[in-house]
């Protein structure tokens, strides 16, 4: 697919639905053992961390978004606004399926987790992530994240540049700018 064209039959829709664990999980265990070695541990972490999440999606300050392509789970991400305290949001499973990457569909979940930021008047929005992953680097920096730490680690079973991203209130935009 083209940047920015539209991919027939995508709908993007917010709150859980039935497979979103698995599907969601598949898609992150699927990309990351391709793109960067990870494993087992990599997929248990996302799997217990989303199944926890989705277990407090009744909360006002947590939502998910799923990219649904053809009427599959294709996509997602969300904002966690309790686990890091401080009124800061935490942006957390942003993942594409291939079919999907290029078309658009990862700028629209992102751009509606931010207007739940701004809406929910979070102070700052935080994500963590690793070097090499420029699409998702490019839109992270698109709507406002700065590069705040890298640092090495091998959390996931493999050895990766961790950086830490975040986003102060509005995107850092100014009153007025735009």
């Amino acid at each position: 697919m083209t940047e920015g064209a539209a991919a027939p039959g995508l709908e993007i829709t917010e709150s859980y639905r039935t497979g979103l664990i698995a599907a969601v999980t598949g898609l992150h265990a699927d990309y990351y053992a391709r793109s960067s070695g990870f494993g087992q541990k990599f997929e248990s972490v996302v799997a217990a961390g989303l199944a926890g999440f989705c277990d407090r999606l009744d909360a006002p300050r947590n939502r998910i978004w799923l990219a649904l392509h053809q009427g599959r789970i294709a996509g997602s991400v969300a904002i966690d606004g309790e686990d890091l305290g401080g009124n800061v949001a935490h942006l957390r499973w942003f993942i594409l399926s291939d079919d999907l990457r290029g078309s658009g569909a990862g700028r629209a979940l992102l751009q509606r987790a931010m207007e739940f930021v701004d809406a929910a008047g979070f102070d700052a929005t935080r994500l963590w992530t690793f070097r090499g992953l420029a699409a998702a680097r490019h839109l992270y920096e698109a709507h406002g994240f700065v590069l705040e730490e890298e640092t090495s680690g091998a959390q996931w079973g493999t050895e990766v540049m961790e950086q830490r991203f975040m986003r102060p209130a509005g995107g850092g935009m100014k009153k007025g700018a735009g």
